[in-house]
């Protein structure tokens, strides 16, 4: 894998490199959102991400109809519709109607990124890591989605001396998690719910493989942050968060517990990319509801925190 990149024919999908990051691990860092995820959940904060092709994103309040889009287009029949995937229908990904747009109502989400643009790219923030013990963290979507192409991101930015961490839903093969495991300073490991049967019909994924493989991951020794998403009438009760406490105290690498709370900021990019939103009038969590459940990891003695 990192002969490969070293041979610079390694790439991936990035959709996103977000500086200045305060709540992906310690420090001051640079996120780098990778695209394409197996699950579906439908509280995603980062729809734009779950697919693994570019996507289109259109924003009508900006649109001016002035039919630039439409000229740009190779295709026939013009550009695509607000949700369609680039390079599906005859799509070659040109991004040509993005560039003419001159409001910006056309925005393309995801791009070929090769392992040494990426470590170009985070390399600019490197005094501020040094100053505040920040790094580099590989979100998504789902980064271990795009397994090869992580490894030879960790694997350079180990060889560049920057810590790095890996946001996971924990869905891949052990054998992925071992690799990552064994190149990150940190994994932040995101739970939904730990109910068999809720989380297959919630998020389209079984649960098992999520736990066997945070057992894997726990058994490399590499530091791991539990990340709960706390989503009113979905897992936000006493028994769904007593049990996240009983499986952090039992998991040895678990240094922290974030309790996320639910927040509505992805309607708007669902409707962006054609998609209808289930959970549009689901409101936030208050903040004496998160506090209460915060309570509950209190006899774990492992640290917790809300929102960060």
């Amino acid at each position: 894998m990192a002969a490969a990149a070293a041979a610079g024919t390694l790439t991936g999908t990035v959709f996103n490199v977000q500086r200045a990051s305060f709540h992906d691990g310690p420090g001051i860092r640079t996120t780098v959102f990778l695209k394409g995820c197996p699950l579906r959940c439908p509280w995603c904060h980062n729809p734009e991400g779950m697919s693994a092709a570019p996507e289109v994103l259109v924003s009508e309040m900006r649109c001016l109809h002035c039919g630039s889009c439409v000229a740009a287009c190779p295709r026939p029949g013009g550009p695509l519709a607000a949700g369609s995937a680039l390079g599906s229908a005859g799509c070659k990904a040109c991004r040509h109607c993005a560039d003419a747009c001159p409001s910006g109502a056309r925005e393309i989400a995801g791009r070929a990124w090769s392992v040494g643009e990426v470590l170009g790219e985070v390399l600019r923030d490197r005094l501020t890591y040094e100053e505040s013990g920040g790094g580099v963290t590989f979100s998504g979507g789902e980064p271990l989605a795009q397994a090869e192409f992580l490894v030879a991101c960790l694997d350079a930015c180990r060889e560049a001396g920057l810590h790095t961490a890996v946001d996971t839903c924990g869905f891949a093969g052990p054998a992925v998690v071992t690799e990552v495991a064994q190149r990150a300073d940190l994994l932040l490991w995101d739970l939904k719910v730990l109910d068999r049967d809720r989380h297959l019909a919630l998020t389209g994924a079984p649960l098992q493989p999520i736990l066997e493989n945070l057992a894997v991951a726990a058994g490399s020794g590499v530091p791991i942050w539990l990340r709960i998403p706390v989503i009113p009438g979905i897992n936000d009760d006493e028994g769904t968060i007593r049990a996240a406490a009983h499986l952090a105290a039992a998991t040895p690498s678990v240094r922290r517990v974030s309790l996320l709370p639910y927040h509505r900021t992805a309607a708007g990019k669902r409707t962006r990319l054609g998609r209808e939103s289930a959970m549009a009038e689901t409101p936030p969590p208050t903040e004496e509801r998160m506090r209460a459940l915060g309570v509950l990891f209190q006899e774990t003695g492992i640290e917790t925190t809300i929102g960060g």
